[in-house]
């Protein structure tokens, strides 16, 4: 398949304290979502200067993948500057035919795969006539270089602690929880599985026989179940038990959210070490080469019909594959 462009399609971030809160508005438009949540929430990106690491690090993202592909690249996000409506735009007018787009999301499940179908139908329908073909890659959620990635911060974060408690560290990793009606929205809890399916790998690479596989970030009417256990309520029983260390992998996230920085950083990292527990956190892919030769490598397999690159172990998951102009990728999964 001919492919002349590749389209970064990420989730966006303010990049100053004016912008905070129009981005939480964009990306809570239409959920009910009561001002004083929002207000809560803005505190979390003003602790950092109104700036979220984001888009800092999907240029630089896109810099490296630029080294390394004989294409055109493009970045876009759904909720702030750039705009991936303003960017399929600035594709036609160059002349872009077909483009495939790298999300910034391993995963199933419907904020981390089906939005950004919508994403791609929306910026296409605004393009208007001569909006390029676009097609999106595959889940990478076992591709060997993410797992390669994740294991070597696996290694890295357990050198910054103690060496009286390295060796006894738990291994904890996190993902954005989601509700859990909506965990089978996408055929089967796909995202659970594949999260779950993904810290298995990263942990036997990362040489941990022993591991804890946990959910972060919740939000909405209590009401409402949500995947768990929570990361902190998990950390508080690791505690209690006696744990006197913690390595605390955020699995669900390619890149430094605010969720990673505050939530981990921050919130996670305080409450840890009250309870008198070292506490390492490991880096995300971010801008590593290896997470930009993931992306290529995608581009490559969609032009040459091949086999895809996936860690082998128990009992994977489905993996689907490509979607074109924002169609569900198979019939299998319910988009709906």
């Amino acid at each position: 398949m001919d492919i002349d462009a590749l389209l970064l399609l990420s989730f966006g971030g303010p990049e100053g304290p004016q912008q905070v809160r129009p981005f939480l508005e964009n990306v809570t438009r239409g959920r009910g979502v009561p001002p004083e949540r929002l207000d809560d929430v803005a505190q979390h990106y003003l602790h950092f200067g109104g700036v979220s690491p984001i888009n800092g690090i999907n240029r630089a993202l896109v810099s490296e993948i630029r080294t390394q592909l004989d294409i055109p690249v493009y970045f876009g996000n759904r909720n702030w500057h750039p705009f991936v409506e303003k960017t399929v735009e600035a594709m036609r007018d160059d002349g872009v035919q077909r483009a495939a787009v790298f999300t910034t999301s391993a995963w199933a499940g419907y904020s981390s795969c089906t939005q950004y179908l919508e994403d791609i139908v929306r910026a296409r329908r605004a393009a208007g006539d001569g909006a390029p073909e676009l097609i999106k890659l595959r889940h990478y959620f076992d591709h060997p270089l993410l797992v390669e990635t994740f294991a070597e911060a696996v290694t890295a974060a357990a050198e910054t602690l103690p060496d009286a408690v390295r060796d006894d560290a738990r291994l904890v990793f996190t993902a954005h929880s989601i509700p859990a009606q909506a965990s089978s929205r996408c055929g089967l809890d796909l995202y659970s599985r594949q999260v779950a399916y993904a810290s298995s790998l990263v942990a036997s690479a990362a040489g941990y026989r022993e591991y804890d596989q946990v959910w972060q970030s919740r939000s909405g009417p209590p009401q409402i179940p949500w995947l768990e256990p929570d990361v902190a309520d998990h950390v508080a029983a690791l505690a209690a038990e006696g744990t006197a260390a913690v390595i605390v992998c955020p699995i669900g996230f390619v890149s430094d959210h605010i969720e990673v920085v505050w939530d981990l950083d921050h919130e996670l990292r305080q409450q840890a070490e009250a309870a008198g527990m070292a506490f390492a956190r490991t880096a995300t892919p971010n801008a590593d080469p290896r997470f930009a030769r993931l992306a290529v490598d995608l581009v490559d397999e969609l032009r040459g019909d091949r086999e895809p690159l996936r860690v082998s172990g128990v009992n994977p998951p489905p993996l689907y594959g490509f979607s074109v102009n924002g169609a569900p990728c198979t019939t299998d999964c319910t988009l709906g």
